[in-house]
């Protein structure tokens, strides 16, 4: 639905982003914030007084790479049990179960879970300046996406002042229900929300979240700590605002690589196994591995991702996965070469040649694929041409050398493209203009065959950064529609 104005909304933009500073709980996003924020700091990233602006061309293309990474997801999860089964490569699983504890591969690899696929899919969209792009890359795919309700809770503000955003201010709340719905087949589900002690800086949203589905009359939900589920034999339970009740849904808001710190952890997936309750993100590592874009690369499996996703989709996938390789330490006959990179003109045969590059020459990113305390929030992330020579050498070695254990990804970096935001300066008491890089943070909701953009969070960084995330720099808003937009 689309919002009204407020008819006592205030007028000015400094008025406008007091109202939005006055009005909007600083406890949402605390690890923008950072552990050593006071309890009562006042909101800890700085505030626009209007939705960040995208033109309708970009809106369209967000809305169809909806579609396309559903049908990326449902084929890398075909190609993996390919892999197991002998009938795909074998490389694909060895690279998506490196350094996995066994009890993690078992679990992805039962036949209970076996078709399923993210119910929330968000990627990290940089706007670029489009020469080797199309003006558009997806950094990296996030199966446990945050930022959910934090984008919600600014969309019911914003509306508040009159502004329509992509997804509409509540497309959030309602997609998530949709999802709900989708995978319990009930019509008012009762979901509980689970946040590991890990993702504590999340729990602010997930409480908001849970409660605005209950605020609209379309789910029972609460954000719970993992003992706080009741497990008996016939269902888990949570204690409700309407009382005890059976969970419907259990959304798992912790990290696999944390898996074996959770409580009740196996609890839970042995309820799911006897199908007394639905999970999601199903738990199945290869989902949050970043290596995956290396393999859609791979020209040996090219053909099978155009059979599974068509030749439209896959060429639009290609253009917006930027090129990645793994930094496989293990050695490759005289003739071979590591496909699409090159070092000084050279195709590059060993790891060692990309030593010497210049900082010119360094058009890349190094970071952990995946199942790792680094492999979220920008941490464990370089860039090449920030780094010295030694720094660059050392963090390729480094990532040759947990190989085993943590692989590690070269991806080409993409330049983000500069943009103007006005935010709000409160010592100044104004409204000032900041030219920064952006990353769109789309939130797609799956239901049936549909993935559905329900809203997009925008994140926008001083243009002296290299990295884009949440940080008390940076201007963080929904997203709405513009033909002035970017």
């Amino acid at each position: 639905m689309p919002c009204s104005a407020n008819v006592l909304a205030p007028a000015s933009p400094v008025e406008r982003a007091r109202y939005i500073s006055e009005h909007l709980s600083p406890h949402l996003f605390r690890s923008v914030a950072g552990q050593a924020a006071p309890e009562a700091a006042q909101i800890a990233w700085r505030i626009t007084p209007e939705p960040f602006p995208l033109t309708p061309a970009t809106v369209f293309r967000l809305e169809t790479l909806g579609s396309d990474l559903l049908k990326f997801y449902r084929a890398l999860n075909k190609l993996y049990f390919q892999s197991v089964r002998g009938t795909a490569p074998a490389f694909v699983r060895e690279y998506l179960e490196l350094g996995k504890p066994e009890q993690i591969v078992r679990l992805q690899r039962q036949n209970r879970f076996k078709q399923d696929t993210p119910s929330v899919i968000r990627p990290d969209v940089i706007l670029t300046e489009g020469v080797i792009d199309d003006g558009m890359i997806a950094a990296e795919l996030d199966a446990v996406p945050g930022g959910m309700g934090f984008v919600g809770a600014m969309g019911e503000t914003y509306c508040e002042l009159g502004f329509d955003q992509v997804g509409e201010f509540d497309g959030i709340v309602r997609g998530f229900a949709s999802m709900a719905r989708s995978l319990t087949g009930k019509e008012r589900p009762v979901i509980a929300i689970v946040v590991s002690k890990e993702s504590e800086d999340y729990r602010g949203e997930m409480i908001w979240l849970a409660s605005a589905l209950g605020r609209a009359g379309l789910a029972d939900a609460v954000t719970v700590k993992p003992e706080e589920v009741v497990f008996t034999e016939e269902a888990l339970v949570i204690d409700t605002p309407s009382g005890r009740r059976t969970v419907d849904l259990l959304y798992r808001f912790f990290e696999l690589f944390d898996l074996l710190n959770i409580p009740k952890q196996e609890l839970f997936f042995y309820a799911a196994r006897h199908k007394r309750v639905e999970i999601t993100p199903p738990a199945k590592s290869f989902f949050e591995e970043k290596l995956t874009f290396a393999l859609f690369h791979h020209t040996t499996l090219e053909p099978l991702w155009r059979a599974d996703i068509g030749d439209e989709t896959y060429d639009r996938i290609a253009k917006i996965f930027p090129q990645t390789w793994i930094l496989d330490p293990r050695p490759m006959p005289p003739q071979a070469v590591v496909l699409g990179l090159t070092a000084e003109g050279r195709p590059v045969h060993t790891w060692t040649q990309l030593y010497h590059l210049s900082k010119s020459e360094r058009v890349y990113v190094v970071k952990p694929s995946g199942f790792s305390e680094l492999s979220w929030g920008s941490k464990g992330v370089y860039v090449g041409d920030d780094l010295t020579r030694d720094e660059w050498m050392a963090v390729l070695d480094g990532g040759l050398a947990v190989f085993d254990k943590t692989p590690h990804i070269l991806q080409r970096f993409h330049k983000g493209r500069r943009v103007q935001i006005p935010y709000f300066d409160p010592a100044a008491g104004d409204v000032k203009m900041m030219e920064g890089r952006v990353r769109l943070c789309p939130y797609y909701f799956v239901n049936g065959d549909e993935a559905k953009l329900s809203g997009v969070l925008a994140t926008i960084v001083p243009a002296d950064k290299r990295l884009i995330h949440g940080m008390s720099t940076a201007v963080m808003a929904p997203c709405a529609i513009s033909d002035n937009g970017y």
